[in-house]
């Protein structure tokens, strides 16, 4: 960097009091490629620039931050060194621990990975880099991979499940943020996962766990069974998602970052109606008293700077509480917490005397199987349920044994 503030000086490129800004942006600049090394200058810099956006870095500093990279990238380095000299340097370059987990972060919010994945993959990316030990100089390569998830099984007997979500965040972190390929993993140590069956409810055991719930717990609940949502869909639904004279739901940006629409149960209807008005009510108290701006997703804020106070963007069921957004400092209101749901479930069950271990998820395995035992073509469940391959949803037709009527032969029908 001392060769860089010298070149600048001689050439009187900047002032001098600027000389050590410049340079100061560019060290976080090499950072940042350190873990990019395959990729062009200009594609780090348009990277770079980016993420002091979303930091709310002012304008003039981002320009600022551009015009030093520019000058070292395209011409201080230009003149001096190879191409091929570059990509050396980087590969000699340590191994960032705090930086690769910070641009894996910036990767999986870039390709709008769930916050769930976000959080999970970041879960595992942690235990892998303190499974490697902390004064790791070396990136680390295929061999630490298959050793670490071979350590989950033979050590840490976890689930199939589990090691394959743990392969799933290593492989991502490897192909996207190293820039090395795993190779062949096959002589990896992996966990076989057998074929599971959901656990499904019958008819009598979802009216009895109904009919020990009451208000917006027995409306959440009812929708989760009537149209097949999961938990995540129940809770981020919003008022324009809702259309009444259809009797349909549109579930956006659900799993897969897919969209469709599902069934909205006129049983519903009036409670849902009566609910709604309790929440605009509660809505109009919020924006009389400077709260009441939902959080809208990706930049629609930016685009739609007065949507998140629009009644068509609120949620459904909100939070009983209101919270501020460490992002923006604005008071908002949240939707209800899934575990809120899951509690109303749990305690449902056990008043309904129930002993299978139902969840709020059972309920979407049961409005599958009791919509095949109506008849329903099994391609139309698929839709209502968003399943990308059939075969998923023909698990189902695996626990109609246990739940149709029994067969009858056609001689005791004559």
């Amino acid at each position: 960097m001392d060769d860089f503030v010298a070149w600048l000086r001689a050439r009187r490129l900047a002032p001098e009091h600027r000389i050590w800004h410049l340079a100061r942006w560019v060290d976080r600049f090499l950072r940042l490629s350190q873990v990019r090394p395959d990729e062009a200058w200009q594609d780090t810099l348009r990277i770079f620039l980016e993420d002091l956006g979303e930091g709310r870095t002012p304008a003039w500093q981002i320009r600022q931050a551009a015009d030093a990279v520019s000058l070292y990238c395209g011409q201080f380095r230009q003149a001096e060194k190879e191409p091929g000299n570059t990509q050396q340097q980087t590969a000699e370059a340590p191994f960032d621990r705090a930086l690769s987990l910070a641009e894996m972060r910036r990767i999986l919010r870039l390709r709008h990975y769930s916050p769930r994945t976000q959080r999970s993959y970041m879960g595992w990316a942690n235990r892998y880099v303190r499974y490697l030990g902390g004064k790791r100089f070396s990136p680390p390569t295929s061999e630490d991979a298959k050793a670490f998830l071979s350590h989950l099984v033979t050590r840490g007997k976890v689930s199939a499940s589990t090691q394959n979500q743990a392969f799933s965040a290593l492989l991502f972190l490897h192909r996207h943020v190293l820039h090395a390929d795993l190779g062949d993993m096959s002589a990896t140590v992996r966990a076989r996962r057998g074929q599971k069956l959901p656990v499904v409810l019958s008819v009598e055991e979802v009216r009895a766990v109904l009919a020990e719930l009451s208000g917006k717990s027995r409306i959440m609940i009812e929708l989760i069974y009537g149209g097949g949502l999961r938990l995540s869909d129940l809770v981020q639904l919003r008022v324009k998602d809702i259309d009444f004279d259809a009797a349909t739901i549109t579930i956006r940006s659900g799993k897969g970052d897919k969209d469709r629409v599902t069934l909205l149960p006129r049983r519903t209807l009036p409670a849902l109606r009566k609910h709604l008005q309790d929440v605009r009510t509660l809505h109009e108290r919020d924006l009389a008293c400077g709260a009441g701006e939902a959080p809208l997703p990706n930049a629609l804020r930016r685009k739609y700077p007065n949507a998140g106070r629009e009644w068509a963007w609120q949620f459904v069921f909100p939070s009983s509480k209101l919270a501020t957004d460490s992002e923006t400092t604005a008071i908002r209101r949240w939707h209800v917490a899934p575990a809120t749901v899951q509690k109303a479930m749990k305690a449902a069950v056990r008043r309904a005397r129930i002993s299978k271990p139902a969840s709020p998820h059972t309920l979407r395995h049961s409005f599958a199987t009791h919509m095949l035992m109506k008849g329903v073509d099994i391609r139309r469940i698929q839709d209502l349920l968003g399943h990308r391959s059939v075969e998923t949803t023909m698990v189902y037709t695996h626990v109609l044994a246990g739940l149709a009527p029994p067969v009858r032969s056609p001689l005791d029908e004559l």
